[in-house]
């Protein structure tokens, strides 16, 4: 009897044995809070959306709560998936830091290292930065992403990218910027322009100008309308955008106005075309600032900032004031 009893008690005990949510699970739903869209979820994070489902549901029956309201058009959380979905959004960042600690602790410079750079910069630093990964570290995974400023610093932001390229200041608190250096922008004319080829120009000459500029969303851009502001110009100088500098400059050969390019570009963007000049302005010249960008708690800082002191001597024979 006592027996039987023993061993009833200890088959209550295990049934009242709280089940655990697993990571798979905890994803699914974080996802899913985030994009209120199954379709939308299950993409972000790359499972099918039959599986993304069964993961919600299955964690709503571990929990034993209702997490979404679910209708035929659209996807809500309920007052439980709101609380619990800044949990498990905490719980998935503290995984991901703990295993980026251990893939930082097991041996430098090697593993996945996600780098984010900007268009505006990508085709003319990146051949230094891969020739630098291959010859001083081979061990190292070096993933490129291409995307505008605001797209990185929000991948920099949920981890999914490690560290940034791009232009600075960005005075974001928890960002930790690590300057590399500062380069000049040039004026880019079309042939017979009476400032192409000129030295010295003042920057005043951009008040009457007919500036061409990239689409919004691009940085060149609002630092190309800060100089025209600095210049004493009141109006945006926005008659015609292009995606990319390769098409601006293209633009520029067909007179249909000039442009601004960073120094690093010039000799890439300007040999396509024997329609173009270019012309410098005086000191001081227009200027931006290059550097890398990564978490202030970011586990492998050190590696960041060796890296960065790598890079700047590899960018010496560029046009650029290595800082």
């Amino acid at each position: 009897m006592t027996t039987r009893k023993a061993a009833a008690a200890h088959s209550r005990a295990t049934v009242r044995k709280p089940r655990r949510p697993s990571l798979s699970q905890l994803r699914a739903f974080a996802a899913v809070a985030e994009h209120l869209h199954f379709r939308d979820a299950a993409a972000a994070i790359g499972m099918s959306q039959p599986a993304l489902s069964g993961a919600v549901s299955a964690l709503e029956d571990t929990l034993g709560v209702t997490l979404l309201e679910r209708t035929t058009r659209k996807v809500l959380l309920s007052p439980a998936g709101e609380r619990l979905a800044v949990r498990a959004k905490a719980v998935l960042d503290e995984v991901g830091a703990l295993l980026e600690e251990a893939e930082a602790v097991r041996a430098p410079f090697t593993g996945v290292l996600r780098l984010g750079v900007i268009p505006t910069v990508a085709p003319y630093l990146l051949p230094a930065v891969l020739r630098l990964v291959h010859d001083r570290y081979p061990d190292l995974d070096l993933q490129v992403h291409e995307e505008q400023t605001a797209s990185l610093l929000d991948g920099l932001a949920v981890g999914r990218l490690d560290l940034l390229l791009l232009a600075v200041p960005l005075g974001i608190p928890g960002v930790v910027e690590l300057p590399l250096f500062d380069e000049d922008f040039v004026l880019v004319t079309p042939l017979g322009h009476p400032l192409g080829g000129r030295e010295g120009i003042p920057r005043e000459v951009l008040r009457e100008l007919n500036l061409l500029l990239l689409d919004e969303g691009h940085c060149l851009r609002d630092q190309a309308l800060d100089i025209c502001r600095e210049a004493g110009r009141a109006d945006a100088p926005v008659t015609t955008t292009a995606a990319g500098l390769a098409t601006l400059v293209q633009l520029v050969a067909g007179g249909l106005g000039v442009t601004l390019l960073p120094r690093t570009a010039v000799k890439v963007e300007t040999t396509r075309s024997n329609q173009l000049l270019t012309a410098s302005f005086s000191d001081p010249a227009p200027t931006r600032r290059i550097a890398f960008a990564m978490r202030a708690e970011a586990a492998r800082a050190a590696e960041y900032e060796e890296l960065a002191a790598a890079l700047r001597e590899a960018l010496r024979p560029l046009p650029v004031r290595v800082l």
